[in-house]
């Protein structure tokens, strides 16, 4: 089987330790990190924050000692369906967890254990909304690459739409937040030589309708 082309959104180490508490108090007090997250009654997982990098902390088991890393990908199923074709060790099965990613666990001939999950962006309670008709009219070739992108995300038009507004509308650094990885990137590229887009972002100034 082909591997899928894999882009890393975010790489996390998880370090063992064996007390959360304590080990939360060492990497905040001493060594300046900010305090992110505990998981569990009796915590048992935590997260802990260098500038804008999170680290995760978790309690050492007795039968495995190993080092582990989180990978946050676009898509965990694609790379998992790999894995699994290739004989690649899976001590965790891929499945929705309740912290809202799917994800699972592969482990290395060397003991080490690695994460690959991608974020689960529905699993908060609905939100109730009521669609209105707005008199939009698209340049063609953009309407018929918004109709391609759509299908390739599994979206509607309209919530492909609202997805890119959403995020226009979040400030990036000095930029906006954008909804689109490296990999959906990448194949917008394609679509905009499929249906001849030779105009860049700030086209749409010199829009001038066909008589």
């Amino acid at each position: 089987m082909k591997p899928p082309v894999v882009e890393a959104l975010q790489v996390q180490p998880t370090l063992k330790v064996d007390n959360i508490q304590e080990a939360i108090d060492f990497y905040t007090r001493h060594l300046g990190f900010t305090f992110g997250f505990t998981w569990g009654a009796t915590p048992h997982f935590a997260g802990v924050f260098l500038g804008d990098k999170q680290i995760f902390l978790a309690l050492a088991g007795a039968s495995y000692t190993g080092s582990s890393v989180f990978f946050m990908i676009e898509n965990a199923d694609a790379l998992y369906a790999f894995h699994k074709s290739n004989g690649t060790s899976i001590t965790e099965p891929i499945a929705d967890r309740e912290y809202g990613v799917r994800d699972y666990t592969v482990r290395d001939p060397y003991g080490n254990d690695l994460v690959f999950g991608h974020y689960i962006y529905n699993m908060e309670p609905p939100i109730e909304i009521e669609r209105v008709d707005v008199p939009v009219r698209l340049e063609k070739r953009l309407a018929a690459l918004l109709e391609d992108l759509a299908v390739h995300k599994g979206m509607s038009v309209s919530s492909c739409l609202e997805e890119m507004l959403l995020h226009s509308f979040e400030p990036y650094g000095n930029s906006v937040a954008s909804p689109h990885t490296k990999t959906t990137l990448r194949y917008i590229k394609e679509l905009k030589e499929k249906h001849h887009i030779d105009y860049d972002s700030h086209g749409s100034y010199r829009f001038v309708e066909k008589p």
